[in-house]
Order: structure tokens, then sequence, then C-alpha cells
């Protein structure tokens, strides 16, 4: 039987599981954008993932692991074979200083319980709009703060079913990297330490920088958040700035004019759009200074 055979039944093999089938991507992408995947699952358990993970080794079936999706392009031609998103698995529990969040939980939603909880130490991500397990796999983090200052421990899963903890330094955290991106492995959870401190202090500083962030940002757009990783030496978005490039638009994707390092769709956006304006920024920021920008957000899919 042919992969194809087996994924048209996967709805009846696992009753249990939300799935949905050749459904659009562009309505779970914080850009808008993205083409069908052929089945998405929606687990609300460790135990349903691996479910998922063992029948997609079992007939060797493509498999796409996605939270929040706020810092991916998918393809307009969308992604072959079982995607499973993880956004259900958002549970995240307190015990004295240390909190375990579900990779699905938002990244935002950690920061605020942790603030309620009178918890110091992740204020840098209370506007970050990933997931845990985006935050963990691609060393999240702003005004100061990463992920890795906070981490204990990630659990994951390898793409052949096994669960394994993996320690702050197995996970061998970089700018905007971790180890997980090259295991390949599904976060499953993470392990915050955090230091009892001052609501008031932690809630302004919030404050302070979800304000900072509104001024600075086009919140009020979709995106696919900041775009480029920051060059040695350099800031990605002055480079951007200076080659002339606010507000340059390819079809429905434009170079935001509030803040160059973002590219927002205006309307009617595609991902090929969203690929353009990269190219052509990174085009001309090389032909102008010299300077090769990487992209810290990922392209996924059918090419």
């Amino acid at each position: 039987m042919s992969k194809l055979s087996n994924l048209k039944k996967i709805d009846q093999l696992f009753p249990d599981i939300k799935l949905l089938e050749n459904a659009s991507l562009a309505d779970y992408t914080n850009t808008d954008t993205g083409g069908p995947a052929d089945w998405l699952a929606f687990p609300t358990s460790v135990e349903q993932v691996q479910q998922l993970v063992d029948y997609a080794q079992q007939i060797a079936l493509p498999l796409t692991v996605i939270g929040n999706a706020s810092n991916l392009i998918v393809s307009d031609q969308g992604i072959a074979g079982l995607v499973i998103i993880l956004t259900a698995m958002n549970r995240i529990e307190i015990q004295e200083n240390r909190i375990t969040a579900q990779a699905g939980a938002p990244i935002i939603a950690v920061s605020e319980a942790a603030c309620k909880a009178r918890l110091t130490g992740l204020e840098f991500a209370a506007g970050i709009p990933g997931s845990v397990g985006g935050a963990v796999f691609m060393n999240a983090g702003a005004y100061g703060g990463e992920t890795k200052d906070v981490i204990v421990s990630a659990t994951v899963m390898t793409r052949e079913g096994v669960i394994e903890t993996l320690t702050n330094e197995q996970l061998e955290f970089g700018y905007r990297h971790s180890s997980v991106q090259d295991r390949q492995d599904i976060i499953l959870s993470a392990q915050f330490d955090l230091v009892t401190g001052d609501y008031d202090t932690i809630r302004n500083q919030m404050d302070d920088l979800n304000a900072r962030r509104a001024a600075k940002q086009p919140l009020e757009w979709p995106s696919c958040g900041s775009v480029f990783k920051r060059p040695t030496g350099y800031f990605a978005g002055k480079l951007i700035h200076d080659a002339g490039l606010q507000g340059y638009t390819s079809g429905g994707a434009q170079v935001s004019k509030k803040h160059a390092g973002f590219i927002i769709n205006v309307g009617g956006g595609t991902a090929t759009d969203y690929v353009d304006v990269i190219h052509h920024v990174q085009h001309e920021v090389s032909r102008q200074f010299g300077v090769q920008l990487e992209t810290e957000v990922r392209v996924i899919g059918r090419q």
C-alpha cells in the first residue's frame, strides 16, 4: 500500500486526535501565508505525539512539527505528509521557583505566569510571539535576555519516538541556535529555573518592554517577526534602512516602514512574495555594504 493510501486512513487509525485533511497552513502561520498540508494533527498529550511519530516512522511518512509558526514561512505549495501542530499541548506548571511548560504553550503565557508567581527571569519573553518549543529550538531572546539564561532542561522526542531529557549544556545554545536544530528532535516541554522577585518590579519591566515593542515594531500587521540574524558588528535593521529598502514591496509582502527588520503582509501576500523580498534585501545589502544577511526565519515545505 502506498504512503498516500496509508495517509488517507490516518483519521480512522487515530479517532481521539483532531486531524484535518488538506488544510491550509495559512490559518496557522503568523504571516497568514502557506499552502495545504496533506494532514494536520493536533495532539493533546505526549502519548498522542508518540503514536503519530511511530506511525510516520513505520511507513516512512514525511513528518513536520510546528508550534505557533511565528518565525516560519510555509511554502505556497504546502507541506507533504503529516504536520503536527503542538499548540494544544500548552500546560504550564509552577513548583516553587521552577516552571515546567509544554512545547505548545506561548512563551508570552509562561512569562505572564512567572510574573503572577513573582518569579523573575522571563521578563524578556513578555512580547515574543512564539511557543516554548520555538523558543528552545532557536534560543529566542530579546532586550538582553535569552532562553538559554533560564532553561534547565528540555524533554524531547527523537524521530524514532524515544523520549530524552537534554540539559542546558546538551542543548548547546548559541545565537538563535540549539542542538535540537541539528538533532531534529521534537521538543515536548521545557523546565525553567527562576528567582523570586518583586511583583511590581517584574510587571513594570514587562509592561515597559511591551510598550517599546509596540512603539518600534509593526505588531498591527501579519509578519514572521525578526527576519534576519544580527550580523557581527552590525544591526540588520540599520543596514536595511541605510540601503533604502524600507517600503520595498513584492506582491503583498513589504519591508516594514516602521521597523526595517520586519517583513509584513500588507494584503494578499504569499510565501513566494516573502521569499522574493528576503532575497532582494540580501542582494542589496550585500551589494551596497558587502554584508551577507542570514535569515533567522525558516522556510519550510514543498519547493
